[in-house]
């Protein structure tokens, strides 16, 4: 595959990150990368998108939003190859966010196995039981199960 000298076109960024041309359209509508244009028209794009780009399909892996992912990778220079300090400081953003997901996911994980489809029927032990609607004052959602924050104690029937 030939290299140009003023940048990757999207047919060589595709075969590089195995995205879809249309894929990286779309991460281009996002603002997740940003291409200029050569005398002809044709898209160019820096080197340092194939990081980028590889970046974006690793945290979607992780479950992040296009537009998380748009907020880690604004703190990357754009108009210059990002330098390793500047990769080091926005993972280290990603690192605290992705902490904070693991924290969850393995809250989840300790608090389920006793609770979906047990067959307890135990209301007082049910992570999942929310008398007068007392989570409510915390979001939608399981509050119980999801946050770190145990369930109301119920008095036996």
């Amino acid at each position: 595959m030939a290299k140009s000298k003023d940048g990757l076109s999207i047919g060589e960024l595709s075969a590089r990150t195995g995205l879809a041309v249309s894929a990286i359209r779309c991460y281009e509508a996002q603002n997740l990368i940003r291409p200029w244009r050569n005398s002809g028209g044709q898209r160019r794009f820096q080197r340092a998108d194939l990081r980028r780009l590889s970046f974006v399909m690793i945290a979607q892996k992780f479950g992040f939003s296009l537009g998380e992912i748009r907020e880690l990778l604004a703190g990357l220079p754009g108009g210059r190859t990002p330098t390793k300090a500047d990769w080091t400081a926005m993972a280290d953003e990603f690192r605290e966010r992705l902490d904070a997901r693991i924290a969850v996911l393995e809250r989840l994980r300790d608090r389920l196995d006793g609770c979906i489809g047990c067959g307890c029927l135990s209301l007082p032990n049910c992570k999942l039981y929310n008398p007068d609607d007392v989570a409510a004052e915390d979001g939608p959602g399981p509050r119980f199960v999801m946050e770190d924050r145990p369930g109301p104690e119920i008095a036996p029937a």
